[in-house]
């Protein structure tokens, strides 16, 4: 019996199609509902329980925040929007599939296997913020922001039990991960906010026009904290912008929007970064004010809003992983072709999980966010103007494709180059990792422009040669 329920849901998981290796067809596309819940789900995260902290602790000043904010969250719309959904809309494959056609298979596995680790990182980072609300329960010590490795064996039992929630999620397909999404959100906004306003009081706001004068002085007071690098408005508008520059700028939200029926649904990231990016951001500094530190997530729900905040921090969670594991469960498809893709997603939820066990993910989750955004970048420049740019100018698309090459050395020299030359910038111009972005995607382009140009016409010459010779 057992065999027979085995061989049952390996045939029902193994139907579930998600159109990985092909172009979504027209009856499977979205509109605005099919996207609007999932990105205000996904950025409406658990880690906003970390991420708002943060920017306390490096002393923002409350004008800057908000500026910082608002600028840095319309230029990730205008991404999502202008960059990310034209090319998703137009090829409707995931990136990984679109890469492989650009770049060769040799190339895309290399860059396959960094982008689809990188994800289960971040996941992980949700599973961990995730199980410091679901230990509560059970008495089971919470590692600290400073720990760097699992503190107890009850820890790494509540990381792995969640952990294996959310692989389930994303086993399911974009359908489950989208419906979990719009089902948990309204109720998620709902939490951060009535915490926020509950701790207000503690703080010495008793009215709205108290409000101002209390955030500064009590909030964001402009001083870092000990030990902790003094943040401005640069600071907050760039990493507002560049957060998810993996998923925007980077592309890899091809594999959401390739669903979308029309690029104008692009737009939908707005859900995400105002109410998650903007609100629960804010929301998150407020509540660790009232903590009078940076603690646990789940101990800083729990205290303002009891078991509602608790259970708000584990469904944040979810939501921001369930779309993540799914991201780097395709990610790995592409890497093992002859795998079925819940058989990926199941061990790339083994993988998320065990890299969740250590809460160093946590604590250097502002830098992480940063680097893994500036590794995947250039190759998202590399896709926009292969998809975009080239059938405008008179280059070929899909120049691996059609020169049947296993390396596009032009793609990959400019992956290479452009982060060695970042490295540089960082190194020895000063320039921190949250700027590095904006100079590096258009260092990104010119090379790829330079390259690919050369490369083709190398190319165009050789082929001449060869047909003079065969007609000869």
């Amino acid at each position: 019996m057992a065999n027979s329920f085995l061989r049952r849901l390996d045939k029902r998981l193994d139907s579930i199609d998600e159109f990985e290796r092909e172009p979504v067809p027209e009856s499977k596309l979205k509109g605005w509902k099919g996207f609007l819940g999932m990105y205000a789900g996904e950025h409406t995260a658990g880690t906003e329980f970390v991420i708002g902290p943060l920017f306390v602790a490096h002393g923002v000043a409350a004008g800057e925040l908000i500026w910082g904010l608002i600028v840095g969250n319309i230029l990730a719309v205008l991404s999502w929007a202008f960059l990310c959904a034209p090319v998703a809309v137009k090829s409707k494959l995931t990136l990984y599939w679109q890469l492989k056609k650009i770049c060769g298979s040799k190339l895309a596995l290399i860059y396959n296997i960094v982008n689809a680790l990188m994800f289960c990182f971040l996941a992980g980072s949700m599973i961990a913020v995730s199980a410091t609300a679901v230990g509560l329960p059970f008495g089971i010590p919470m590692p600290g922001l400073g720990d760097w490795f699992p503190t107890s064996i009850g820890w790494i039992i509540t990381v792995f039990s969640v952990g294996l929630v959310i692989t389930l999620v994303a086993i399911l397909g974009y359908d489950y991960v989208a419906r979990f999404a719009n089902i948990a959100f309204p109720w998620m906004i709902l939490v951060f906010i009535a915490a926020a306003l509950a701790v207000l009081p503690d703080l010495g706001v008793n009215s709205i026009s108290e409000f101002w004068t209390v955030a500064q002085e009590n909030i964001w007071t402009g001083v870092p904290a000990e030990g902790q690098s003094k943040f401005t408005f640069w600071h907050v508008m760039f990493f507002a912008w560049f957060a998810n520059m993996a998923m925007h700028i980077g592309m890899s939200d091809m594999s959401i929007l390739r669903f979308a029926k029309k690029w104008q649904h692009g737009f939908s990231s707005a859900t995400g970064m105002f109410f998650g990016h903007f609100i629960a951001w804010m929301a998150s500094g407020i509540l660790t004010a009232a903590a009078a530190g940076a603690i646990a997530p789940g101990i800083i729900a729990y205290n303002s809003a009891g078991v509602a905040g608790a259970i708000c921090v584990v469904i944040a969670g979810w939501t921001t992983a369930n779309p993540t594991i799914y991201r780097a469960g395709l990610a790995f498809q592409s890497v093992t072709p002859n795998w079925k893709r819940w058989k990926v997603t199941l061990f790339t939820g083994l993988v998320t999980s065990i890299a969740a066990c250590f809460p160093a993910l946590v604590m250097l989750l502002l830098d992480f966010v940063a680097l893994y955004g500036l590794v995947l970048m250039p190759m998202g420049a590399v896709i926009f103007l292969d998809v975009i740019v080239f059938p405008k100018i008179g280059l070929k698309s899909n120049f691996a494709e059609v020169a049947n090459l296993n390396f596009n050395w032009s793609a990959g020299s400019t992956w290479f180059v452009t982060l060695l030359l970042c490295l540089f910038i960082n190194i020895y111009m000063g320039v921190e990792i949250f700027f590095l972005g904006l100079p590096g995607w258009f260092i990104a382009v010119l090379i790829y422009l330079g390259l690919s140009k050369l490369q083709q016409d190398r190319y165009q010459k050789k082929a001449t040669v060869e047909t003079a010779q065969a007609k000869a």
